[in-house]
């Protein structure tokens, strides 16, 4: 029989449990991770930057008001400010896996220091126009687009495993934070010195955290392997996701989550102007209000979801936010709203803060700023779209009607637990400690040759066929999630017994990384296969090079070409 990888039983496709790592550090309480420097002058600047955003953010709204009749276009400014990250966080994800994530970092917030530059000084020359804002809005959000993967996926790096929930909930907590007292602060500073000292205020608030990437000095993890091209990264991010059915449930329910909960965001400049007839500082105090909620939902996340799980959480912060947005709808009281909001800023933060939790826990190293990119695509494209049809919709039928509407589909939303329930994640999913050995090769190959086609051969009780079946079916998802193509199992029509696993790689490289990605919970499902085999012979694993005569670099000790074409390398102990 093969070498056993890792000596624990698998769960279903739906569960991921990981055993916790062994030595890690204790993490008790929300604020543990504040003890490691590191993250914690990082959490401290993004604190800072995050009230640059959102000090734009109001600037921006309040001048689309001023500029423009439309409330179309002002919703618009959330979409440009939200879109980017839809767009841009699929290969900004790649980006982070390939190269150094401080290094992204940097120039992320580059690009965002300049736009927001730029449409300061076009804002103090006063030729700013509803296109323009929109333009630079979009500029900025892209450089934070691309700075949110790199950021977040650095996170495991900046504390233990152990640490790593409370880190993300403190992360979101410091959005929070500063939704709390950015608006209100933006309100002050746009009632008070115009939208140029917000725009301004936003680009000197990004240089503390640039200065602090600046000085880290990260560890880098060699690795044995080239990193890949940037459209093969996308597309075995994307390809993991669509092979993991815990990550695409979060993605779904993320996205349903951002489309329904969007109209808050998207309306809010219209609520404070035409429900509740004020200004500028009344949108600050507004959008001041439900950052406080949403802080307060982040502080008692691993309570509810300690208490709860992750499903009964989602159904009560869905239901909680969409009866307290119908009454910010029917509201024409500041302060009645502005429970309200303190209320749905709860929900919705402790929703999406499950959300990211779920990602992160379910997706290895190599692959995390790739899935935390679909998450942020997830709920910011949500977002973005969200914005565009509640919109689109209070131009026809009015605030109050749109956002009645937005409090009935969160309402409803729970009963996609029906059919897209949230998984249950019980530890990071981390690389197997246990490396396989490289293959025996006998040919000379070259990181481009291929495509590798690899042929398992089990013997299996006929009795337990149809158990060894099922567990197959897991095997293939692990396998495709991990590089893997064209997977399929067949059976021997002559010998029941006789099944053969098949799927093949395009390039060796591609190979060898495959082989590299295994998580331990993977390597305990190919274990769980791998005893399903009978007889004295080993399990048989042949390893083909399937290219025509020219594609590989022959020298002069090569066997014939002939017997070459049909090479098989055959190890029968080392693993597929």
């Amino acid at each position: 029989m093969a070498k056993p990888d890792e000596p624990v039983s698998p769960k279903p496709a739906g569960m991921i449990s990981i055993p916790a790592n062994k030595g890690a550090p204790s993490a008790r309480g929300i604020f543990s991770p504040l003890r490691h420097a590191v993250f914690r002058r990082i959490w401290t600047a993004s604190l800072l930057s995050n009230l640059g955003i959102l000090v734009l953010g109001v600037g921006a709204a309040w001048t689309m008001t001023q500029i423009s009749s439309s409330t179309g276009m002002v919703a618009l400014v959330q979409t440009s400010l939200m879109l980017p990250v839809a767009l841009v966080s699929t290969p900004a994800g790649a980006i982070a896996d390939m190269f150094d994530r401080r290094i992204v970092g940097i120039v992320a917030l580059s690009i965002a220091l300049t736009g927001s530059i730029s449409l300061s000084a076009l804002a103090w020359l006063g030729v700013v126009t509803p296109v323009l804002l929109l333009v630079f809005c979009f500029i900025i959000g892209s450089g934070m687009a691309l700075f949110g993967p790199a950021w977040q996926a650095s996170v495991s790096e900046q504390v233990p495993a152990a640490a790593l929930p409370s880190a993300v909930a403190l992360n979101g907590i410091s959005y929070n934070i500063a939704r709390s007292f950015g608006p209100a602060i933006g309100g002050v500073i746009v009632a008070s010195a115009g939208a140029v000292a917000a725009f301004a205020t936003n680009a000197l608030l990004y240089l503390p955290l640039l200065i602090v990437l600046f000085l880290w000095r990260r560890l880098k993890e060699p690795s044995r392997l080239p990193p890949e091209r940037l459209a093969r990264a996308v597309i075995s991010g994307v390809r993991y996701i669509v092979h993991s059915p815990p990550i695409r449930i979060v993605l779904g329910r993320t996205l349903v989550t951002g489309i329904a909960g969007g109209s808050v965001a998207a309306l809010m400049p219209l609520v404070a102007r035409d429900l509740l007839h004020g200004g500028a500082q009344t949108y600050g105090v507004m959008l001041g209000a439900f950052g406080m909620g949403a802080v307060i939902g982040a502080l008692n996340i691993s309570a509810i979801r300690g208490r709860l799980g992750d499903e009964a959480s989602i159904r009560l912060c869905m239901i909680v936010m969409g009866f307290f947005v119908a009454v910010v709808a029917i509201s024409r009281s500041p302060v009645a709203s502005g429970i309200a909001l303190v209320f749905a800023g709860a929900a919705w933060t402790a929703s999406v803060t499950v959300f990211n939790v779920g990602v992160q826990l379910a997706a290895p190293r190599w692959v995390a700023g790739r899935a935390l990119a679909a998450y942020q695509a997830a709920i910011s494209g949500g977002i973005a779209l969200g914005s565009w049809v509640w919109g689109s919709t209070a131009s026809v039928i009015g605030v109050e009607g749109t956002l009645l509407i937005s409090g009935a589909a969160l309402l409803v939303s729970p009963l996609l637990g029906l059919w897209m329930r949230m998984p249950t994640v019980s530890g990071p999913n981390e690389l197997s400690l246990d490396v396989l050995a490289d293959p025996e090769v006998r040919l000379s190959l070259t990181p481009r040759s291929g495509p590798i086609v690899m042929e398992i051969e089990y013997r299996v009780d006929p009795a337990k066929a149809r158990l060894f079946y099922a567990v197959m079916q897991h095997v293939q998802l692990s396998r495709q999630r991990n590089g893997a193509y064209g997977w399929s199992i067949a059976r021997d029509i002559a010998d029941p017994e006789l099944w053969t696993e098949r799927y093949h790689c395009p390039t060796w490289q591609d190979y060898l990384r495959q082989r590299s990605r295994s998580t331990a919970s993977e390597r305990a499902l190919h274990l769980r296969a791998n005893e399903f085999h009978i007889g004295p012979e080993p399990i048989r694993i042949r390893r083909m090079l399937e290219r025509p005569v020219g594609s590989v670099r022959w020298k002069e000790d090569t066997p014939d070409r002939s017997t070459a074409d049909a090479a098989a390398m055959t190890s029968p102990g080392t693993g597929p």
